[in-house]
């Protein structure tokens, strides 16, 4: 079993205060393969101290100097690509070439697109005779989730580092192990010391820390709906800034000019994708009540052509999810749409018949959901997916934006209807007929999925005060 036994904190790998473990569990197997250390309170508190101290002079270092650094970075990122990609494969259960190409490879992505925005970017303009100044937030605190651990670290920490911040990274206690490469990483580099610091733990220990201490003057988060509301909470004493990217029910609305069949087809892939646990997964399919039958069996079809199996089989199409605790609530979850009444087409509870252990759902089809539907409202986060019918366009309307979240939608259909239509959709993100995925787009939501955006230039607003000096021009 491979241990991870300390932090990264002030440019240097240093014990950890208490004696904590945590074992990481490979979800395809149920068996641990490897043992981080579990920071306490003095360990995240010795982190934000070498983060206030570093901010002094990171945070007056040259545009030159910064993007010197994130080329460095997005280098050695490259070199390890494969390897941050099998250690992701082994934390999530994600298939170990998706974990390649899609979850490291976006990581790569992100710092791409930093850089390309940090070039564009107006850090200084004038406005009349004023001076305009966008100036490092301070420290920033970032917690990150376990279902695409790369992306959202590189995400807060690209643009963290190209606006001059200084930070502590607490990673999903669930994927931790591809935090520690990145550290690895940023300090072969040569970060300068503490501007980036990692501490392993929980919530409630590290994260309340970080949420709470007067030191950090920013907390990005990434999680759970839940979750997100304590931080914030945890936050208000000291009216730290908190930006948040947190859970999604998105829509996604095939309209009556659409391709049926090819809309369904992708609405299935695209919801199962990563074994369903993406907060942006669109796991509410709205098609014509007309189309109904006709869409449960494009959609039985499609579901039944995926492989579910071992993320080292390159045959695999969906592996196990995460953990033990995800998948009792997504079983319990899809019992509870049996009770509800919804019909069940394909899947269903239990593993797969051909797997008898690790954390495997069978990918899992209901229709004639209707949105009042426990499943229908809440983030189930594992490969299910719900059809619902619609009568006409403002009733599709109004079944897409009935949640409590906003945080994504998707839309199949003519283009310039289905441009029109998105206009009626209150999420942070639309994506019209099989789009691809744009990094330097904006990502963030509203209501209940969060506050901010991230990605590109949007991400680095969100790491800037912004000074006006008046009567720079006179």
């Amino acid at each position: 079993m491979d241990t991870y036994l300390k932090f990264y904190i002030d440019g240097a790998w240093v014990d950890p205060v208490g004696s904590g473990r945590l074992a990481v569990v490979d979800p395809a197997t149920e068996q641990p393969f490897a043992e981080i250390a579990m920071g306490a309170a003095e360990d995240a508190e010795r982190a934000i101290l070498a983060a206030r101290r570093a901010f002094v002079g990171f945070s007056v270092t040259t545009f030159e100097e910064r993007l010197a650094l994130l080329e460095r970075i997005l280098d050695l990122l490259k070199l390890r690509n494969d390897e941050i990609g099998d250690v992701i494969s082994r934390e999530m259960g994600a298939p170990r070439q998706m974990a390649r190409d899609e979850q490291a490879g976006i990581g790569v992505a992100h710092f791409y697109e930093t850089i390309r925005a940090m070039r564009e970017f107006p850090f200084e303009y004038m406005q009349g005779t004023t001076r305009v100044m966008h100036e490092p937030v301070g420290v920033v605190g970032m917690i990150t989730p376990w279902n695409w651990p790369i992306n959202q670290i590189a995400c807060k920490v690209a643009p963290a580092l190209a606006t001059g911040c200084t930070m502590v990274l607490k990673p999903s206690e669930i994927a931790p192990v591809n935090a520690i490469l990145f550290a690895e990483i940023l300090h072969e580099a040569g970060v300068p010391k503490g501007v980036f610091n990692l501490v392993n733990g929980d919530g409630p220990t590290v994260g309340a820390v970080l949420a709470t201490h007067s030191d950090v003057d920013m907390i990005s988060f990434t999680g759970s709906t839940r979750a997100g509301i304590s931080v914030a909470q945890a936050a208000a004493p000291t009216v730290k800034r908190v930006h948040q990217e947190l859970g999604g029910k998105s829509p996604n609305i095939v309209l009556r000019s659409a391709d049926l069949n090819a809309a369904v087809r992708d609405g299935v892939a695209k919801c199962f994708a990563n074994s369903g646990q993406s907060c942006n997964a669109p796991t509410r399919l709205l098609v014509p009540e007309e189309s109904m039958d006709r869409a449960i069996d494009v959609a039985r079809e499609a579901a039944e052509a995926l492989r579910v199996g071992a993320p080292g089989d390159d045959a695999t199409d969906i592996g196990p999810v995460a953990s033990r605790i995800q998948f009792d609530k997504i079983q319990g979850l899809i019992n509870k749409g049996v009770e509800e009444g919804a019909e069940l087409v394909t899947g269903g509870a239990g593993r797969p018949a051909h797997l008898n252990a690790g954390y495997y759902v069978r990918p899992t089809i209901f229709a004639r959901v209707t949105n009042d539907m426990t499943i229908a409202r809440e983030e189930i986060f594992g490969p299910v997916l719900s059809i619902l019918g619609y009568g006409n366009e403002v009733e599709a309307a109004q079944i897409a934006n009935d949640t409590p979240y906003g945080l994504a939608s998707y839309i199949q259909g003519e283009p310039a209807e289905a441009r029109a239509f998105a206009r009626r959709l209150r999420t942070g993100i639309v994506r019209l007929n099989n789009s691809a995925w744009d990094g330097a787009a904006p990502f963030g939501g509203y209501k209940q999925s969060g506050n901010g955006r991230e990605y590109g230039k949007f991400g680095l607003h969100e790491f800037t005060e912004i000074k006006g000096i008046v009567g720079f021009g006179d």
